[in-house]
C-alpha cells in the first residue's frame, strides 16, 4: 500500500485520519495480497504469511510489534467424503475434527429428526434455511449432540444456506466438543443422501486426517504517543477458508486506518491488533483480552471491524448472479456517546447507516467479549454474507471498491471521536 491511502503530513490529525478518499485500486491490491495467501485456518501457513506480511507494513509505519502465542487445534484432511451405494460427496470435517481413519466409518444412515433408533448408525441432520455461522447456535448443535447421545456413530449436517455449498460453523476450543465425527454435507450434493436416510441404507463416512494442535499468533502493534489512554482497533485475519470478503475486507479498512493514524499523530496511544483464532469462537480475541489489552480506565475506546465488512451482493435468480453494491447483511453498534457519530460517519451506506446500541443484544462477534469486559467506548461492525464461511468466498465477494467507502467513514468516525 502506499501514498494514496495516507494523509498529506501538514494536515490537521482529524483530517489526516478523515482521508481525502481510500483508494479503491490499493485496497484492491490488499484483497489480492490476501487472497494470495490461501486458506486462513489458524496457525496454518497462510494465516501465518498474512500476519508476517502485517507485521512487515505496519513496523515500517513506525509500529512496535509483538506477537502473542497461544495453541489451537488443527487438522490436515486427506480424505472427507460420504458414501452410500454409487454416491459419493466430498464433505467438510466440522471441528474439532474427530477422524474415522482411513477406512471410515460404516452405518445406516439415517434422518436425526426421525423417531427410528438411531444405534450405529451415520445421522443427517438437516438444518433451516440460514446464513450459517457457528455451533454456540444451538439450532445447530443442539440436533447434533441429540443424535450422538441417542447412540448415532456419526453425524452429517446439511447446512442449509444461500449459495448451496456447504458451511463451516466455528466451535469452541475450551469447551468439550463432539467425541464421535461429525461433517458437513452440502446442500446441492443432500438429496441422494437424503432419500437414503429415508430408506436407512447404508453409507461410509471418511474422515481421515492428522489431528493435534498447533500455535498461532496474534499480532499485536502499538505505537507510544505518551498518552494517558490508548485507542484499540483490532480486526480477526484467521478463519476456515481463503476468507476473501468475510475477513480480507475488514483487514484492509484497518490497514488503511493503522496508516493514516500513523501519519496524523493523535492525542492517543495506538494499539492495532489483528488476531488469530476466530474460528474457535474468538480465542485469539480472548487471549488478547485477558492478557495484552490495555484496561478500561486506560483505553480512550475500541474499534472492532469484523466479519464481512464490505462483501457483494448478488442477485438470486436461480443461480446467484453478482451485483456491484455491497450485502447489507452487516450491522454497525456503538455505544450510546458514540451512536450519532457512527450514523453521520456511515449515513448512505447499507446496512452500517442503522447504527444499534452496543450491548448484548446487539454486538455481535469479539465485540460482546469487549462490551463485557468493561469497556465502556466501543465501536463494532460485524455480518455475514451469503458465501460465509464457504470455499466460494474468494476475490469475486469483495472489492476495492467496495472496501473504499467503508475504510472512509472508519477514519471519518474515529476523527469525531479523538480527543
Amino acid at each position: 500500500m502506499g501514498a494514496g491511502m495516507m494523509a498529506a503530513g501538514g494536515a490537521s490529525a482529524g483530517q489526516a485520519v478523515a482521508g481525502t478518499g481510500a483508494s479503491a485500486v490499493e485496497l484492491q491490491a490488499v484483497l489480492e495480497r490476501f487472497a494470495g495467501f490461501g486458506v486462513k485456518a489458524s496457525g496454518g501457513a497462510g494465516d501465518n504469511a498474512c500476519g508476517d506480511w502485517l507485521e512487515g507494513l505496519l513496523s515500517a509505519q513506525g509500529y512496535a510489534c509483538e506477537r502473542q502465542t497461544f495453541d489451537v487445534p488443527f487438522a490436515e484432511v486427506r480424505t472427507a467424503t460420504l458414501t452410500t451405494g454409487g454416491v459419493q460427496a466430498q464433505v467438510l470435517p466440522q471441528g474439532v475434527v474427530v477422524p474415522t481413519g482411513p477406512g471410515g466409518l460404516s452405518g445406516p444412515l439415517r434422518l436425526a429428526s426421525s423417531e427410528a433408533g438411531l444405534d450405529g448408525a451415520i445421522a443427517v441432520v438437516v438444518l433451516p434455511f440460514r446464513r450459517w455461522v457457528s455451533l454456540a447456535d444451538p439450532t445447530a448443535s443442539k440436533p447434533v449432540a441429540d443424535a450422538l447421545a441417542r447412540g448415532a456413530a456419526a453425524a452429517v449436517l446439511v447446512t442449509t444456506g444461500p449459495t448451496g455449498e456447504a458451511i463451516a460453523l466455528n466451535v469452541s476450543a475450551t469447551k468439550p466438543g463432539f467425541q464421535k465425527p461429525v461433517a458437513v454435507l452440502a446442500p446441492k450434493d443432500a438429496e441422494p443422501f437424503l432419500e437414503a436416510a429415508r430408506a436407512g441404507q447404508g453409507a461410509t463416512l471418511t474422515v481421515d486426517a492428522t489431528v493435534g494442535r498447533r500455535p498461532a499468533y496474534n499480532l499485536i502493534c502499538r505505537m507510544d504517543r505518551g498518552a494517558a489512554k490508548t485507542l484499540i482497533v483490532t480486526t480477526p485475519r484467521s478463519g476456515w477458508f481463503d476468507c476473501v470478503a468475510e475477513r480480507g475486507s475488514g483487514l484492509a479498512v484497518w490497514l488503511t486506518l493503522a496508516q493514516r493514524l500513523a501519519a496524523a499523530k493523535p492525542k492517543v496511544n495506538l494499539e492495532f491488533v489483528v488476531t488469530s483464532g476466530h474460528e474457535y469462537i474468538y480465542l485469539g480475541g480472548e487471549e488478547y483480552l485477558a492478557h495484552k489489552a490495555p484496561k478500561p480506565a486506560d483505553t480512550h475506546a475500541w474499534v472492532h471491524i469484523g466479519a464481512s465488512a464490505a462483501a457483494r451482493d448478488w442477485h438470486e435468480l436461480g443461480i446467484l448472479r453478482p451485483l456491484p453494491s455491497a450485502d447489507p447483511q452487516r450491522v454497525l453498534t456503538a455505544t450510546p456517546q458514540f451512536i450519532d457519530q457512527a450514523r453521520a460517519a456511515f449515513k448512505g451506506i447499507s446496512g452500517l447507516e442503522a447504527v444499534y446500541p452496543a450491548d448484548r443484544a446487539n454486538a455481535g462477534g469479539e465485540l460482546v467479549n469487549v462490551i463485557a469486559a468493561g469497556y465502556g467506548a466501543a465501536v463494532g461492525l460485524y455480518g455475514g454474507h451469503r458465501w460465509f464461511h464457504t470455499t466460494g468466498d474468494d476475490l469475486r465477494c469483495s472489492s476495492g471498491e467496495l472496501v473504499a467507502p467503508v475504510a472512509d467513514a472508519f477514519g471519518a468516525m474515529i476523527t469525531t471521536i479523538l480527543p
